[in-house]
């Protein structure tokens, strides 16, 4: 059987870059195991923080080696020709580059800005071949929290309230700045969380309790993103729920993340230790049905395709289930929530892998 060649697109040019190769070790090492071993060929493409793309040797010594290229001790750029591939912009272009001819299947695992909001997939689509995860729409609006959350509510899905504000109004106009806190002390209160809207992972996130801590956060942010979100504190336990599928998505049983940091940040996401991880999470079969449907409906209403981790906060007190966001390429590592979710739920890392690139290759196949 002529074995399916699946492009590994890792690294990325944003502050989740090592976050991406360490979820594509994992999934190597599952498209290496067991029957998918005799189905896929894995040939990896490793992009740079530069934004340069990679093939060849180079991208296995960074799976192998789980560290960023600039960090081996090796030279940045590969002296063999081949191993340096221009982004391609079009098929005429990719046509001129040998080594993207043989994928027959990409499975990108960007997570961040260049690589989950819409910007790759719509390179891929480009390359008229089958990919893993959602299209252009539901990646853009997945990784856009403004975005997403006007969707969410068109949906009718409840959420925290927030407010949002733009780079201009935080840094054009000191006169305008105290007014803007003022507004947004106003109709959030405190504790608010101030986040960019266009970051991953709790990048730029800030958990803010005063007027100088708000200040503060509000240039932060603005340092990240041209469009920002501020929303309101809530007391809640955070569940997550991840879902499978096309068309007719599947949820998963619903996980608890239960963490000692003041917030879920990036060093509490991603060192291990930091969080505590129940799966199933211990709540009332009603409200993880509640969960799950809210999940698919989340899903279907970006038009999600293939995977995604939705987020909630339940709010024990009132017995209120808030949507929170949705991830469209969830993390694959040792301390990730999606896999695990799966696993709980009766679908191996290997099985989940496999049933990824069939979701793709059906998604692909339609085509209108």
């Amino acid at each position: 059987m002529t074995k399916l060649r699946i492009g590994l697109l890792f690294g990325g040019r944003s502050g989740e870059h090592e976050v991406s190769i360490s979820s594509a070790r994992a999934i190597a090492r599952a498209l290496a195991a067991g029957e998918n071993a005799s189905k896929y060929e894995i040939l990896p493409f490793y992009i740079q923080k530069d934004g340069r793309w990679l093939g060849g040797t180079v991208p296995q010594q960074v799976l192998e080696r789980g560290k960023p290229l600039q960090l081996l001790g090796d030279r940045a750029i590969p002296t063999e020709t081949e191993n340096l591939i221009p982004t391609p912009e079009s098929p005429i272009v990719h046509a001129q580059f040998p080594m993207l001819n043989v994928v027959d299947l990409w499975f990108p695992i960007l997570h961040g800005p260049n690589g989950e909001d819409g910007t790759v997939q719509g390179l891929l689509k480009l390359m008229q071949l089958p990919f893993v995860g959602s299209g252009v729409l539901g990646s853009a609006m997945g990784m856009d929290k403004i975005a997403m959350k006007m969707i969410f509510a068109q949906a009718g899905l409840p959420q925290v309230k927030y407010t949002t504000v733009t780079r201009s109004q935080v840094w054009s106009n000191p006169c305008i700045f105290p007014k803007l806190c003022d507004q947004i002390e106003e109709s959030l209160g405190y504790p608010c969380f101030v986040k960019p809207a266009n970051l991953g992972s709790s990048v730029g996130i800030s958990k803010v309790r005063s007027r100088p801590q708000l200040e503060t956060a509000l240039d932060s942010a603005a340092s990240y993103d041209r469009r920002i979100i501020i929303e309101a504190g809530v007391v809640a336990r955070e569940l997550e729920c991840a879902v499978l599928g096309n068309d007719r998505p599947q949820a998963s049983v619903v996980g608890e993340i239960t963490y000692k940091s003041d917030f879920y940040d990036y060093e509490t996401k991603y060192a291990e230790g930091q969080a505590d991880l129940f799966i199933p999470a211990k709540i009332s079969e009603a409200i993880a049905s509640q969960i799950q449907a809210m999940a698919i409906e989340a899903f279907l209403a970006l038009d999600c395709a293939g995977l995604a981790r939705v987020d909630f906060f339940y709010v024990e007190s009132t017995g209120e289930v808030l949507i929170n966001e949705i991830n469209t390429i969830p993390g694959f590592t040792a301390t990730s929530m999606y896999p695990q979710l799966w696993a709980a739920s009766g679908i191996s890392f290997t099985e989940l892998v496999d049933r990824l690139i069939q979701l793709a290759l059906e998604r692909h196949n339609e085509k209108f």
